[in-house]
């Protein structure tokens, strides 16, 4: 009696292992877990004109469209490969799946396992809070703490989709984590950038600014990552109130460096420098040997500086105005008084013209 019932138990134990074996309901339930974004390794089971029919291990198939594979003609029953799912279900009710993604997520997911500490990497923001910025590469997570981001980047949420440059200072690969800084990284570009400035900046060089401030006396302008500065009477010819009449902010203009202190690390620009001086246009105009009419502006001890009416000055040598060798220069033109001159020679390259009196 006692063998039957062992034998019983027995019979009951393989049946109840054969039910939990062949449980069609806790298998069903294995296949639930299939969500948008996974990915899973497959193989091609049907090859259609439009895209194959691909097995991910559960009991719906998967549908590939053609679009998906590079070398779609090539492909075969049985290849294996990486895909991730794009939809639950389509109209055919079969999971919709992507191989190019797959592909992406792989590829980004192995350069990020050769990043190493003090390695710069480009990424996306794809969510941003007071904590700072996140991101993904394949398979890993970035994070920027928030005192890690950029200079510039004061509204985190302006960030999201923007791309960004960093260099990785902690790397969890066993969790996949990358944490790294977008300021690290600008401040080695600052001082790599100040270097070379300070080494090739000089004296009448012409160098491309931005200007970043304006103030009621100059302006601040960005001149490789360096801040330089023009002063408002070297900013044009004219005489002007305020430098935003010549120029703007974030604008970018050619500038002539016309000071240099390495020491205190100093750099003053002009852009009156890169402009023709109205004293030079009008001596331009000028020829050799003709008289013009002109005004004595000017009484020196050996002559008299005299504009002429297109605003050309230049000196009246006193050996010029007259032949007597014991006259001043004052007992021959007075200050205001209007006289005509005949050009003896100019001298554009230093802006200067002699003149003899006519009359």
């Amino acid at each position: 009696m006692e063998k039957e019932e062992r034998e019983l138990k027995k019979e009951d134990a393989k049946n109840k292992t054969q039910d939990e074996v062949f449980d069609m309901s806790a298998i069903d339930r294995t296949f639930t877990n299939y969500k948008r974004g996974q990915m899973f390794d497959g193989v091609v089971v049907i090859k259609r004109e439009d895209g194959c029919i691909f097995n991910i291990g559960g009991k719906n198939d998967a549908y590939l469209p053609k679009e998906e594979v590079d070398d779609y003609e090539n492909l075969k029953i049985g290849d294996r490969f990486k895909v991730i799912i794009t939809n639950s279900k389509n109209e055919d009710g079969m999971l919709e799946v992507s191989k190019s993604m797959a592909d992406g997520i792989i590829l980004a997911t192995q350069n990020a396992t050769r990043l190493k500490l003090g390695s710069k990497f480009s990424f996306v923001v794809t969510e941003a809070n007071r904590e700072g910025l996140y991101s993904k590469m394949g398979e890993y997570g970035i994070f920027i703490p928030i005192q890690e981001i950029s200079k510039t980047t004061r509204d985190v949420k302006k960030a999201i989709g923007k791309q960004f440059e960093a260099v990785v200072t902690e790397i969890d690969k066993e969790n996949k984590n990358i944490i790294a800084s977008i300021k690290l990284l600008e401040d080695k570009i600052q001082e790599t950038n100040e270097t070379l400035f300070w080494n090739s900046i000089f004296i009448n060089k012409v160098v491309r600014g931005r200007v970043k401030k304006i103030l009621n006396y100059g302006a601040f302008v960005d001149v490789g990552g360096v801040d330089c500065f023009i002063h408002i009477s070297n900013m044009s010819y004219n005489r002007i109130g305020n430098p935003a009449d010549v120029i703007e902010e974030g604008k970018e203009y050619n500038f002539k460096v016309i000071e240099v202190d390495r020491e205190n690390k100093k750099v003053a620009l002009s852009l009156k420098a890169l402009q023709q001086s109205p004293r030079l246009l009008a001596i331009k105009e000028l020829h050799v040997g003709a008289i013009y009419k002109g005004v004595v502006i000017k009484i020196l001890q050996f002559g008299a500086i005299v504009k002429l009416e297109n605003g050309a000055t230049g000196l009246l040598h006193i050996k010029n105005a007259t032949e007597a060798n014991n006259k001043q220069i004052y007992e021959i033109v007075k200050l205001d008084q209007q006289v005509e001159v005949e050009v003896l020679s100019k001298d554009e390259e230093n802006e200067r013209v002699s003149f003899k009196l006519v009359k």
